[in-house]
């Protein structure tokens, strides 16, 4: 991905690592249109931010998605770069949820169906670039899953999995697929802004920032806290690092 003159639109750009990114591209040169659910979140950022857009898009409502492609079409044709970063994270008790599921599904929508509709929507402006990129955040519970958050851990191993998939499909047009890969980031998610054992947040945007703005951009951007979880399988350590990571972290909720 080079590092400036892009078009970029990320998701969940008002808060946590979208927002981390957001400020860093922009900083950079780049159009950057952040887009969320809460407006007042956006205003903030893109005030903050001069010349940084918002757009408003809940990514757990399907309706949405086609109609805010098209306006983003309509007002950024030459949008070159996507993030889908947009994701919840909420704990779960198996043995113990209520009959609609509605902590699980809402995470399905937004984690896993959210990036694939938006996607989907946006490929054929994506193709009309000279080049463009795709950035889907997964996490490092893709790969060792934390098993108080079930639901959350699965939707990003299916991230992973549909983000290699998309890669290979699109070998042959000017679209590069990339995959971030976070660690546990000191955020507002699962009330991880405070813990002392979460990456600070802005580690891992001048870490990953250094990473994606290389040339070429690996496939995988990995930060050096999140390879024990990337690799655990892979380094025969799987197990040892489950048990480790969900003793550590049996009390976040």
């Amino acid at each position: 991905m080079k590092p400036s003159g892009n078009t970029i639109l990320i998701t969940g750009g008002g808060s946590g690592i979208g927002r981390g990114l957001a400020v860093a591209l922009h900083a950079l040169g780049n159009q950057v249109i952040i887009a969320g659910r809460r407006q007042s979140v956006l205003d903030q950022t893109t005030a903050a931010n001069p010349g940084m857009k918002s757009l408003v898009l809940d990514v757990e409502q399907p309706g949405n998605i086609r109609s805010f492609a098209a306006d983003v079409a309509a007002a950024f044709p030459k949008l070159n770069v996507l993030i889908n970063n947009a994701g919840i994270m909420r704990a779960e008790k198996l043995l113990s949820q209520p009959d609609d599921l509605a902590d699980a599904e809402a995470m399905v929508a937004t984690n896993l169906l959210g990036p694939i509709r938006l996607t989907a929507a946006l490929l054929p402006l994506l193709q009309q670039q000279a080049g463009a990129t795709i950035v889907n955040v997964s996490s490092g519970l893709a790969f060792v899953p934390l098993i108080l958050t079930p639901t959350y851990c699965a939707t990003k191993a299916a991230i992973h999995s549909y983000t290699q998939s998309l890669r290979y499909q699109l070998k042959s047009t000017a679209i590069e697929v990339l995959e971030l890969i976070p660690p546990y980031v000191a955020t507002d998610l699962m009330s991880g802004a405070n813990d002392p054992r979460a990456m600070p947040l802005h580690e891992f945007i001048d870490k990953t920032m250094a990473i994606l703005t290389t040339q070429p951009t690996p496939p995988e951007i990995c930060v050096e806290r999140v390879k024990g979880l990337r690799c655990a399988a892979g380094g025969g350590h799987y197990d040892a690092v489950f048990n480790g990571l969900n003793a550590a972290m049996a009390d976040v909720h």
